[in-house]
């Protein structure tokens, strides 16, 4: 004889008497990380060649211009980056949530969030870089 016992889900009462039983898979929220994916890892890729290469707009300056656009690439370039891997674990967090009724907002906000967030951190970084002159 077992000594587990099957325990159902609980039910969440809402209002006009239906009901939603906690647990219950739900189809279809695939389609949010899916393009979410399609969106942040080639615009992530783009958004880190772009800034890496940015160094070579300055390659002609010397001196104080040179020095204030060194410190001014390292500190938005850190920023780019941070803000790219934050995007990944938003996208992570996306598909690693289970696929029920509760999580459905939550997978929905991260997927949305992963992509502006890569568009955020890069509209930061170019606002950060000064331009030579």
């Amino acid at each position: 004889m077992s000594t587990s016992a099957h325990v159902p889900p609980r039910a969440l009462q809402l209002a006009g008497g239906m009901s939603i039983t906690q647990g219950t898979s739900v189809r279809g929220t695939w389609v949010g990380p899916l393009i979410a994916s399609v969106v942040t890892v080639p615009a992530a890729f783009l958004a880190y060649i772009i800034g890496s290469l940015t160094p070579m707009a300055c390659d002609s300056c010397d001196g104080a211009e040179a020095a204030h656009f060194d410190r001014s690439f390292d500190t938005a370039f850190t920023l780019l980056q941070v803000g790219l891997l934050t995007s990944l674990v938003l996208l992570l967090v996306s598909w690693g949530l289970p696929k029920t009724e509760e999580n459905v907002a939550r997978r929905a906000v991260s997927a949305v969030l992963a992509p502006s967030t890569v568009a955020f951190s890069f509209l930061l970084f170019i606002g950060m870089v000064p331009s030579p002159n």
